[in-house]
């Protein structure tokens, strides 16, 4: 233990203290068969110090052990192209190490940017507040519905319309914060021709219920009616709770335009807006609302105002977390900020701006599009849904999508998401976003064809040995 700070005496008087006889006594619950057994300097299994360059090119070659596969996978998390500046920016100091702004005169850099990234968001949904971001889109996605069971006493339920074709991963997180509250998640399923919400069942539902989730887009890809579903839920007297990925904003209905009134909540996911995947995170939900709802917002909201100078200043507002107020009067306890993240969605929607985000959207449809085409021409591809679709679609295969993704692995490709287990045999879900090339698209449809005669030709033989 050699970077323990303490003198060998110091270290005798702690251990005759506590009455062991070494400090290896301390660990002694760990099994024998988990210990690297090395020599008594366990510092000999560190390698000598190396040149900045040596590291750089070390982290850099183990970096390339990973591949470099093109991506069609999507299900929640999107490879966008991100400007360089935004990271440039974002990792400057002055952001990267801000944390929490509770102390308004020594952080308005932080609350200013904050504030932005609230007004960016309020602006793309059509919604009349936002707050200051939420862990991710799933936990956002739970947030809303108790902020919604919180706002809608005239509905006195605790009933919630969950469509089947939300994210299962988003309906697990959503389960699992809910569950204990007394709420009842009432799933909605969806048409088996379309892939959108079946319209015929939700108008059965005759219980009273707090509020309808609709995805724009679904998890499947396609677009839901959101103007008939809004204005049925409101005739209902429920809310309506929009959760949406903020690149399709660009181009479709904002969520405070739907039906006649507008959706009352809208949440997502805002990893799309500059923030790379990097194996599991970082992950920056986003929650708005109509002006009415303010109140049982969770999270954090900064508001600008007027100093006694007549300038400008930025300060946290309607603070109901726990840490403010007593923990049962509070809209959420597990609500936090993704400040950095938000920085990095704030710059790059700030670079983008409208018409280069409508860009970004429209090249994800029509690479989409592209890519249905080619694979219409791959024998034994079926699209069991219609095509309306932003930039996600499902197609069925008569092979196991497992080795089809395996396959497709063997040649660097990220083939899509297997959503069979949950969905139904055989279906992967693919994505198409504005980073991918014509190349790319022959590659992948060649590459799917190619597998695809294997797998078949491969499962007929096997077969035949059976059955002989």
């Amino acid at each position: 233990m050699p970077y323990i700070p303490h003198t060998p005496d110091e270290v005798t008087e702690m251990l005759g203290t506590i009455g062991v006889d070494s400090i290896d006594e301390l660990f002694d619950e760990i099994p024998q068969e988990l210990h690297t057994h090395l020599a008594d300097d366990s510092t000999s299994a560190i390698p000598a110090g190396q040149s900045e360059m040596a590291v750089q090119r070390l982290l850099t070659e183990r970096a390339m052990l990973d591949g470099t596969p093109v991506c069609f996978a999507g299900g929640g998390a999107y490879e966008h192209h991100i400007p360089a500046a935004v990271w440039e920016i974002a990792t400057r100091g002055e952001f990267y190490s801000a944390y929490t702004p509770y102390q308004a005169e020594a952080s308005q850099g932080t609350l200013q940017v904050v504030y932005e990234f609230q007004s960016m968001i309020a602006s793309l949904t059509g919604m009349d507040v936002s707050n200051a971001s939420l862990y991710d889109g799933a936990s956002g996605l739970a947030e809303a519905v108790l902020m919604s069971v919180r706002a809608n006493r005239k509905a006195k339920s605790k009933r919630i319309l969950m469509p089947r074709n939300v994210s299962p991963v988003y309906r697990q997180v959503v389960e699992t914060i809910v569950k204990n509250q007394g709420i009842t998640l009432e799933l909605i399923d969806f048409e088996s021709t379309k892939g959108t919400i079946d319209l015929d069942q939700l108008k059965r539902q005759s219980e009273p219920f707090a509020a309808l989730i609709i995805p724009q887009p679904n998890y499947f890809g396609h677009l839901e009616n959101v103007h008939q579903l809004t204005d049925w839920a409101h005739e209902q007297g429920g809310l309506v709770i929009a959760q949406v990925n903020p690149i399709a904003l660009a181009l479709l209905e904002a969520p405070g335009n739907w039906g006649k009134n507008g959706a009352d909540i809208t949440v997502g996911e805002g990893q799309p807006l500059g923030i790379p995947l990097s194996s599991g995170g970082a992950y920056i939900g986003f929650i708005a609302c109509k002006q009415k709802l303010v109140r049982q917002l969770p999270g954090r909201i900064v508001g600008r105002t007027i100093d006694l100078d007549g300038k400008a200043g930025f300060t946290l507002t309607l603070q109901a977390r726990e840490q403010h107020i007593r923990r049962s009067k509070a809209t959420s306890n597990i609500c936090t900020n993704q400040g950095l993240m938000a920085t990095a969605a704030t710059l790059y929607l700030s670079f983008l701006g409208a018409d280069g985000l409508q860009k970004v959207a429209a090249a994800c449809v029509a690479n989409t599009q592209t890519l249905i085409s080619k694979l219409e021409s791959v024998p034994s591809v079926e699209f069991p849904f219609v095509k309306n679709v932003f930039h996600e679609f499902v197609i069925s295969l008569d092979v196991n999508i497992d080795k089809v993704l395996e396959a497709l692995a063997e040649e660097d490709i990220v083939g899509g998401i297997n959503i069979s287990p949950d969905f139904g045999e055989n279906l992967l879900l693919i994505c198409v976003t504005e980073t991918k090339t014509e190349d790319e698209l022959d590659f992948f449809t060649e590459t799917l064809a190619r597998a695809l005669s294997r797998l078949r030709s491969s499962e007929e033989t096997n077969n035949g040995e059976i059955q002989s």
